[in-house]
């Protein structure tokens, strides 16, 4: 009898809390650190980014307008649902070449960062806010508020936590994001779309879109319902003339650190708006 091949999985993009094909068809090849054939991922055109984007700005005054202590619990329950898939972000890590007593402890602290921002969604406004002294009859309150749709560019290495340690603190400020991870291990980011599709997070709130960040990110920039961009991850010798494009349309423009547990981090993603109010009698 012939031996039975293995029907080999292709992975799919996430926009809108769905996992469409990409409108171009294409797929990019995986393969582990052996040159051992992994899986196919879905490689994303423009209409794949513009289809994101919308789906992040129609989810986005739904996500703001929920409490913070609401988005803390969804936020938390991210990392309840990755606990128990540790052990395939693990072996998913090792096939990217990472050492086994590594690939477990990147995993632990990508969990752990969710959880850690998960409990500054009711915090961090006071640690960033204040009120502000004025000669008059009035309050004066600096307040942080969500910039938007959010697009981040997540680090090559390390995948999974860089991938986390910039999505979270956009998400805890009541951003929406359009996320293009690491090319070199898109099967990381894919299964947490999947963890992020079975637990509470709103559908659009997070769009994940495999592929080539050269090809993708002139758009990401020049989109103009595009608000902010992490540029953590993008290549070193990203072409100027890319930047240009994000500065016509007044697009924040952002580098991060990869695993900083900082407060601040989340005010890379926020406008600060300032609000007069009369003194009561």
């Amino acid at each position: 009898m012939a031996e039975r091949l293995d029907v080999q999985k292709t992975y799919k993009l996430f926009i809108g809390g769905a996992f469409p094909r990409s409108e171009s068809g294409r797929t990019t090849v995986v393969s582990s650190v052996d040159g051992e054939f992994v899986a196919n991922v879905a490689r994303a055109s423009r209409k794949d980014l513009r289809d994101a984007v919308r789906a992040a700005r129609s989810a986005q005054s739904g996500w703001a307008g929920r409490t913070a202590y609401n988005r803390g619990q969804i936020l938390y329950r991210v990392a309840e649902v990755m606990e128990g898939r540790r052990s395939q972000f693990a072996a998913e890590l090792r096939t990217c070449g990472v050492e086994q007593r590594a690939a477990r402890r990147e995993v632990e602290q990508a969990i752990d960062l969710w959880v850690w921002y998960a409990g500054w969604c009711d915090k961090f406004q006071h640690i960033v806010g204040t009120v502000n002294p004025v000669a008059g009859p009035f309050f004066n309150f600096t307040v942080p508020e969500p910039t938007g749709v959010v697009g981040v560019v997540a680090p090559d290495q390390p995948s999974l936590l860089g991938l986390v340690s910039r999505l979270a603190p956009a998400l805890v400020g009541g951003n929406t994001a359009v996320v293009i991870p690491s090319e070199a291990s898109p099967l990381l980011a894919v299964s947490l779309s999947e963890v992020i599709a079975t637990s509470d997070v709103p559908a659009g709130v997070v769009n994940i879109l495999t592929g080539p960040k050269t090809e993708l990110l002139p758009w990401l920039l020049g989109h103009r319902d595009v608000n902010a961009v992490d540029l953590t991850g993008a290549p070193d010798d990203l072409d100027p003339s890319v930047l240009d494009v994000a500065a016509t349309n007044v697009k924040r423009v952002v580098r991060g650190n990869v695993g900083d547990e900082s407060p601040q981090s989340i005010t890379d993603f926020c406008e600060m708006k300032t609000v007069w109010h009369p003194i009561g009698r």
